[in-house]
């Protein structure tokens, strides 16, 4: 028994801190997908704290996978992580069942996982806690395997806060988005190669005479004629669901004050620079991190263009400052929020490709 009870405390910890720091390392993302559940269920009034509660969430679970590993407050700290994946059941068994939203975000955007994949494997872990928590109760040593293990625990704590604060104001270590460096715009756009479409029959259901008729596209009577037959509805029913239509860059589309879409154009410069901002008060913040990438970057064969969702705030406050010549671009929030998880982020693009990506700060 001593056995898996050390295999269960050993796998769960390590799962936990690994989980914790895959998703530590890009916080806006756990906030995105805590707004997307919100969104779901209509509680938009926490929006403006996801990023708090994903530090924090983020912080608990390397705190209580330290904690277990170390066999700090056994009784305490078995509780805790078991009430934490009973709430991450109830998520991923939500979207599950119902869809939505697409995937629960359990492992960030570094290692996503499918909702049926999510659900069984929290299902597994809360058996896998039930079974530990009693052989523990059954009489295995609850003594910490290190002095210190509480200070030990927090600490761990203590440092992955820092972390993320530092992560915030810059970019994520491990950049697993399909903005990141290295990646084709020109391509991320495209549906991909190995997508396949819905099969759907067609039905359609006609009037004729007093009588309803309904019959698929690919049967039809024989006597059909429009002066005999009168249409009533028709109906797309899917027999077989597709995989992978959605293309990996979603809503990134490009237009300025004239509505024309104008993304292919700048995607296909031999070079550019874009600025994505979020915000105008985020561009005007930091208009001395702007003045040093004029300096560093300066070339006047290479444009600069501002991408932001406040498209008339932004072109209102670049009108009267020094940056007035770049053209302003406006794009989806969440497009830009994909690709900048810092406002500002600078991308340097040689036709479509990213080459750099740096937040404002970094210059």
């Amino acid at each position: 028994m001593r056995g898996i009870s050390l295999f269960i405390r050993y796998f769960v910890s390590i799962l936990f801190v690994f989980s914790g720091l895959i998703k530590a390392n890009d916080p806006k993302g756990l906030s995105f997908k805590m707004q997307e559940f919100f969104e779901v269920w209509g509680v938009h009034g926490l929006n403006d704290y996801t990023l708090y509660l994903a530090v924090i969430l983020n912080t608990a679970e390397i705190v209580l996978g330290v904690a277990l590993f170390l066999k700090w407050k056994p009784s305490l700290t078995n509780k805790a992580i078991l009430g934490l994946v009973l709430f991450f059941t109830f998520l991923t068994g939500y979207t599950y069942w119902t869809g939505l939203p697409k995937n629960c975000g359990c492992f960030g955007d570094c290692l996503p996982l499918t909702p049926q994949i999510s659900f069984f494997k929290d299902v597994i872990l809360t058996l896998l806690l039930i079974a530990y928590m009693f052989i523990e109760k059954k009489g295995t040593s609850s003594r910490p395997i290190l002095l210190y293990s509480g200070f030990y625990s927090f600490f761990s704590g203590f440092l992955i806060v820092l972390l993320q604060i530092y992560l915030l104001a810059h970019l994520p270590i491990l950049d697993c988005l399909p903005f990141k460096e290295g990646a084709d715009l020109v391509e991320g756009r495209k549906v991909p190669s190995n997508a396949v479409p819905d099969s759907t029959v067609i039905y359609f259901t006609y009037q004729k005479g007093k009588e309803s008729v309904r019959f698929a596209a690919s049967d039809f009577p024989s006597d059909f004629n429009s002066n005999l037959y009168k249409f009533v509805k028709r109906e797309d029913h899917i027999v077989r669901k597709g995989k992978n239509m959605e293309p990996p860059i979603k809503g990134f589309y490009l237009s300025g004050v004239t509505n024309t879409d104008s993304t292919d154009i700048i995607l296909q410069l031999p070079s550019a620079i874009l600025i994505f901002s979020e915000r105008a008060n985020d561009l005007r913040d930091n208009f001395s991190a702007l003045d040093r990438l004029a300096l560093q970057e300066y070339n006047p064969a290479i444009p600069v263009f501002i991408v932001t969702a406040q498209f008339e705030e932004t072109r209102k406050l670049l009108s009267s400052s020094r940056f007035s010549g770049w053209p302003v671009f406006k794009c989806d929030l969440k497009a830009i929020q994909t690709a900048a998880r810092t406002s500002p982020c600078i991308y340097l693009l040689s036709k479509g490709k990213v080459v750099r990506k740096k937040a404002a700060v970094d210059f």
